[in-house]
């Protein structure tokens, strides 16, 4: 069966994904980063966007990141191995929330620099998966991050949480009006996935597509 088969890939996404999966690092500074070492994806969203619960739903998973009711708990770059210990395949890369205002300007402004350095220079990252809250679509702080991916020319993709909350009727003119935000972005890809953490709608397709990624890249996932 064809590697780009979406059925092979499919599959082969649940398998990476269902397998060894352990937090390894965390960094507050640039310097702080872990070595270089295999292929990363990294999640970037709004501090109450659900990132966290996407993470835990993405690797079957009840507490691989942590939830918070507390918006703006992630801060700093946390970093998750997929594979046996010492052959990892893939590193999940959870990003520091944006757009909660009861932080301090000079706290957003250390985030900023140290996603921006990272988005900048970091070698082995493949994408960013942007989550938006499905319930609300863009908003301008999804812009800002949209302006600071294309300026860094990071390749990133939109992913809507929340679809569970969302009425049947509305997904899809949600989904058209964030791809319409997309259309003249350089760095964004134009496919729009719409996951829901709570009935794991979406997380094969998310899988997938990350399992794409890296066969185009050759890596024996």
């Amino acid at each position: 069966m064809n590697a780009a088969d979406p059925d092979e890939l499919f599959e082969r996404g649940r398998k990476l994904f269902a397998g060894p999966c352990e937090f390894i690092w965390a960094a507050s500074k640039i310097d702080g980063l872990p070595p270089m070492g295999p292929a990363e994806i990294a999640f970037a969203g709004r501090s109450n966007v659900g990132k966290s619960s996407l993470l835990n739903a993405l690797t079957g998973r009840n507490a691989l990141a942590r939830t918070s009711n507390t918006p703006g708990r992630t801060q700093q770059l946390n970093f998750f191995a997929l594979g046996i210990p010492g052959q990892e395949k893939l590193r999940l890369v959870d990003m520091p929330g944006y757009g909660y205002a009861k932080v301090s300007k000079e706290k957003i402004s250390t985030w900023t620099k140290l996603m921006h350095a990272y988005l900048q220079g970091r070698a082995p990252l493949m994408r960013v998966f942007v989550l938006v809250d499905g319930r609300h679509g863009l908003k301008p702080p999804d812009i800002e991050m949209f302006d600071l991916l294309d300026a860094t020319a990071m390749p990133y993709q939109v992913v809507l949480t929340k679809k569970d909350e969302v009425k049947k009727s509305e997904i899809e003119m949600r989904i058209e009006s964030v791809k319409a935000g997309l259309i003249k972005r350089p760095a964004a890809n134009p496919e729009v996935l719409f996951t829901s953490s709570e009935t794991g709608e979406g997380m094969g397709e998310l899988r997938e597509g990350i399992m794409r990624l890296l066969v185009e890249r050759g890596v024996d996932a």
